[in-house]
């Protein structure tokens, strides 16, 4: 049932923000050479592979590796203001149409992460689906901390309930936590 409710009101999302995205992946392509989609490969539920897709806010041609591991400077102008504001994950609105990803949850890692794969694995993490935003996130909790992430998502596992799934999206709008940020700084951790 929760499955089919993502599915229905993903599809009512990506018709509401259509316009929107019409226009940012114009104003990407203005600002800097390149696709305004950005598409990567990420493990998914049962460690399935699958493609995430993303506005694009780095420069062309940056090295495909998690964001606590690449410099501010591979950032675009546009870039950082959609990442601070979090709108680059909108494309992720298909994934959860296309039954890959779901509105919360552990955030996809690259199959390349082989410590935090390991460390989910470890965790029955990868029995859900991952999520546009999640626990972790709104923690502050990044990919660079494989068993702090690790042990976050199974948390999550544990404690999962749409009220929850309610407190994530709720803060991730309000731009609570700082998890998949390029990082320049130490930051704090946070509980719900």
């Amino acid at each position: 049932m929760r499955k089919f409710f993502e599915i229905l009101l993903a599809g009512a999302m990506l018709l509401f923000v259509a316009p929107l995205l019409a226009v940012l992946s114009l104003v990407i392509r203005m600002n800097s050479e390149g696709p305004a989609f950005f598409r990567q490969e990420r493990v998914g539920k049962d460690r399935k592979a699958f493609l995430c897709l993303k506005l694009r806010t780095m420069k062309t041609g940056t090295r495909q590796a998690g964001t606590h591991e690449i410099g501010a400077d591979a950032i675009t102008p546009v870039g950082g203001f959609l990442r601070k504001v979090k709108l680059d994950e909108l494309p992720q609105l298909i994934n959860v149409l296309r039954g890959e990803m779901s509105f919360v949850g552990p955030r996809p890692c690259l199959p390349t992460q082989e410590e935090l794969v390991r460390e989910r694995e470890a965790r029955r993490v990868f029995t859900v689906l991952p999520g546009i935003t999640g626990l972790g996130q709104i923690r502050g909790i990044d990919m660079s901390d494989p068993v702090a992430l690790a042990e976050c998502d199974a948390e999550y596992l544990r404690r999962r309930s749409l009220a929850l799934d309610a407190t994530i999206v709720w803060r991730t709008l309000v731009g609570s936590g700082f998890g998949d940020r390029v990082r320049t700084d130490t930051l704090k951790r946070e509980t719900p």
